[in-house]
Parts: C-alpha cells; sequence; structure tokens
C-alpha cells in the first residue's frame, strides 16, 4: 500500500507542507501573515460560479507548484523576504491540498482530480495483472 501512486503523491505533499512550514519559521515571518493568507488559492474557486471550464483553470493555475516555486525562486534572486514568505504559504497551501487528496480539477466536475485518476488507474492495471 505505501507504494502506491496516490499514497506517494499525498505523502509528498505532506512533505512539501512541513518544509513549506519549517523555511517560513526559519525566516522569521509572522505567523499571523501564514494564517491570513494560507487559504487564499481557494478564493480561485469562485471561477466556478461563472462556468466549471473558468473555475477548472483558475484553481488549477494557482494549485500547481509552477507559479509558487518560480516566485520562490525570484524572491531568493532579490533578497525579498516578504515575496518568499508568500510563495512558502502559497507552497504550504498546495501541499496540503495534495497531502489530503485533493488534486488538480478535470472540467467534469469538481471531485475529479488527478490524484483520485491516478487511484482509478492503479486499481485498474492491478486488477488487469491479477
Amino acid at each position: 500500500m505505501f507504494f502506491k501512486p496516490a499514497v506517494l503523491l499525498r505523502i509528498e505533499g505532506a512533505m512539501v507542507l512541513v518544509l513549506s512550514l519549517l523555511f517560513y519559521q526559519g525566516i522569521a515571518a509572522p505567523w499571523w501573515q501564514f494564517f491570513l493568507l494560507f487559504l487564499w488559492p481557494d478564493l480561485f474557486m469562485l471561477g466556478y460560479l461563472v462556468s466549471v471550464r473558468l473555475g477548472t483553470q483558475l484553481y488549477n493555475l494557482v494549485h500547481t507548484y509552477i507559479f509558487a516555486l518560480t516566485l520562490a525562486g525570484a524572491a531568493v534572486y532579490q533578497h525579498r523576504s516578504a515575496l518568499l514568505s508568500f510563495a512558502l504559504i502559497w507552497t504550504a497551501h498546495i501541499g496540503a491540498d495534495r497531502a489530503l487528496g485533493y488534486g488538480l480539477k478535470y472540467p467534469t466536475f469538481f471531485k475529479d482530480t488527478h490524484l483520485q485518476r491516478v487511484g482509478k488507474v492503479h486499481s485498474t492495471l492491478a486488477e488487469d495483472t491479477a
């Protein structure tokens, strides 16, 4: 069970969360800021009020590590601690989502995510080889 892709992806998310928290503590950023901004990426779910397609695109845009890590790299390079703290909050949020099993969305319905599909593909392959 430990080596199933869906489980490994959740563990990976938990590690990103833990490391983000440790780095955040290491830069001595204020914890009130962390708790205030921790859920900001979920505001992009409001796109679902317009359409499933827009909601999916906006949600996925802010729930990938691409932009959060780019921001973190730029912040380190430019010695901008405020930007780094924001990037760490962002990566912590994504890591927490992954650890809880929330993944990138498909435009079919809200709970259709890449993590659910990884689990389904794995179980289907296991059935085929049995």
